[in-house]
């Protein structure tokens, strides 16, 4: 009886096995990032896609977000050995086989019922690191279990520290190589699709892993009429709230949402591993810069002591090489793969990755770039 006891606990401890990747189904035939948006927006409801797409106020960091990445021009080179391209780096003690993260996003299981687990699949089937969002719809421990992959986590920051502390201890139990803190979000900003559309959690859904407070804030929308604060955001959070959570954590901090030269300077000196520049897919602030025009001043501010990684407007394999000639180390995604997610699953999540790396590869070999490290400045086409 002992033995079968224990038999049974260690088969419980197993990882279950995660949703295989299917056959390319309604994605089969897309062969660009943008393929897949039109794709999903004809298969999500209204509320859905409008989340997702949508931008703050008038949207025009939004479409700054794209115009900028568009106007950059890139300088090919001739006769150079591109016949083995090495896309492979070292990131917070990680080896990562390109330089293309999946970011967090919220609510994957609006877009598809098998949620977060098909996106950590799909992630995994293409070897990408999915940095899991705080407000996942599904528990960060069964993500954890399924996952072949690795895994990052982001956190939000609520008032309550105790909660706080515990999704860090949570984060490194399961795993995750890294903690992603966004640090951009005091309060949510004003996404008029989404008040238009009402925006909701559909009964039964809910922030799995903010149980701790209570009830209501896990089902909670996004936007209450009567004011801009939330219970799931901590408005007071400052530079000593950083300084605690890097006391805090065993893995490496990086502060996501960095925009200015300034902030990037007080990342280091208060102890981040690294930041990523950010405008938060353009939902919070309008009118800021887009993401690639401040990374540069980064970049340059931060002098190399952490690494600069960069989401916002990311959709071509051409966009991945400006922003690593402008000084990202690695560039994360978000809307492409939630679209690949809701036109097929874990394959469809594998499939914008494997586009997205297929184009970087293309890029590299045509601008005469055959690593990495020989992507810099002298990359992109001189003005004068």
């Amino acid at each position: 009886m002992a033995r079968r006891n224990r038999q049974s606990r260690a088969s419980s401890s197993r990882k279950k096995a995660p949703p295989k990747p299917k056959s390319a189904g309604a994605g089969a035939n897309a062969i660009r990032l943008f393929d897949f948006e039109e794709l999903a927006r004809q298969r999500l409801p209204q509320m859905v896609y409008d989340y997702i797409a949508g931008g703050a106020g008038d949207e025009i960091t939004l479409r700054r977000n794209r115009e900028c990445f568009e106007a950059i021009r890139l300088k090919p080179r001739v006769l150079v050995d591109v016949s083995r391209l090495d896309t492979s780096l070292e990131l917070f003690g990680q080896r990562l086989a390109f330089p293309i993260l999946l970011a967090p996003t919220a609510y994957h299981k609006l877009v598809h019922p098998e949620g977060e687990l098909a996106t950590a699949c799909g992630a995994a089937a293409a070897g990408a690191t999915l940095v899991v969002s705080s407000f996942a719809t599904t528990s960060l421990e069964d993500i954890a279990r399924s996952a072949t992959g690795a895994l990052w986590f982001q956190l939000y920051i609520p008032a309550d520290r105790s909660l706080t502390r515990d999704l860090i201890q949570r984060a490194e139990a399961a795993g995750c190589k890294a903690l992603v803190v966004t640090v951009d979000t005091p309060v949510l900003g004003q996404r008029e699709r989404e008040m238009r559309g009402n925006f909701h959690l559909p009964p039964g859904m809910e922030r799995v892993n903010l149980k701790g407070l209570g009830q209501r804030e896990t089902e909670l929308g996004h936007f209450e009429l009567g004011g801009i604060y939330t219970p799931l955001l901590d408005a007071s959070l400052t530079w000593k709230a950083i300084d605690w959570i890097c006391s805090l954590a065993k893995t490496p901090v990086v502060l996501k949402g960095i925009l200015s030269a300034e902030d990037a300077k007080l990342a280091a000196e208060h102890g981040a591993a690294g930041v990523i520049v950010s405008n938060h897919g353009a939902r919070n602030l309008d009118t800021t810069p887009a993401a690639i025009e401040a990374l540069p001043r980064v970049a340059e501010a931060v002098e190399g002591r952490i690494p600069v990684l960069m989401d916002g407007g990311i959709r071509r394999g051409t966009d991945v090489v400006k922003a690593l000639g402008l000084g990202a180390r690695a560039v994360l995604i978000g809307r492409p793969y939630l679209w690949g997610l809701a036109v097929d699953g874990a394959s469809g999540v594998e499939r914008v990755l494997k586009i997205l790396f297929t184009e970087l590869k293309a890029a590299m070999a045509l601008c005469g770039r055959p690593t990495l490290a020989s992507i810099d400045r002298s990359v992109l086409w001189p003005d004068r």
